[in-house]
């Protein structure tokens, strides 16, 4: 089925306003959100240790295993649960890249299902860093994920050097989990020609920093400097 096209109002529908900078302060979690809020975004994604967060009406999402993915599956179910009893809405975590790369799709499984038991019932995404994978180490993260019981693949952290979001990664991504999970394209998404062709290849959501610079010249072909993500 072709999805709808996309326009500024459902790309902010479904974005994932992020800020996960390192030295993020308080000063400028404080900027952040009240620009979260100007924008019209339904969800933020942060940093786990900036939570709790004053919600504003916001959706809040945040990470675990970040941005490694070599936590025990124990710590990131531990992290998961702190962060619901702080307020999280979404739980993002990392998927141990070791464990992908040897093929022990049932010790991905494993720790996907220990998140996911640690998570309240919270939406539960699984971060696979498609740009450093092979289609089929794509395909086996997305169905243990599935068998795990998440909610989304997502593409990247967008701290990998391998890279971010590409269409083809997101097309494999949306072919395997056929509508049954969503699919969250993050890493270099820095213009609405991008997060077009993302849509159009089967992405859902879309994890995004320069979420303003890409409403702001959604008609236009230049592409909007971010902070990374």
């Amino acid at each position: 089925m072709t999805p709808q096209a996309l326009t500024p109002e459902h790309f902010l529908a479904n974005a994932d306003h992020t800020l996960l900078a390192p030295p993020t302060t308080a000063a400028e979690l404080e900027a952040f959100l009240v620009d979260a809020v100007a924008l019209g975004v339904k969800r933020v994604c942060v940093s786990p240790s900036l939570l709790p967060v004053d919600k504003r009406g916001l959706e809040i999402v945040t990470v675990v295993g970040f941005p490694s993915g070599v936590h025990k599956a124990e710590v990131k179910a531990f992290e998961a649960a702190q962060a619901v009893r702080d307020g999280a809405d979404e739980v993002d975590m990392v998927v141990n890249p070791g464990l992908v790369h040897a093929g022990d799709w049932a010790g991905v499984e494993a720790e996907v299902r220990a998140v996911r038991e640690a998570s309240s019932g919270k939406v539960l995404k699984v971060i696979i860093e498609s740009a450093s994978l092979t289609d089929e180490q794509i395909v086996g993260c997305c169905r243990a994920s599935e068998a795990a019981g998440a909610d989304f693949v997502k593409t990247s952290t967008g701290f990998n050097a391998a890279g971010g979001a590409s269409v083809h990664a997101v097309k494999v991504m949306a072919d395997t989990v056929g509508g049954r999970l969503g699919v969250k394209a993050s890493g270099g998404i820095r213009d609405a020609e991008t997060a077009r062709q993302l849509w159009a290849a089967g992405a859902t959501r879309f994890g995004v920093s320069a979420t303003g610079a890409i409403v702001a010249g959604w008609g236009s072909t230049e592409t909007a400097a971010d902070g990374g993500y």
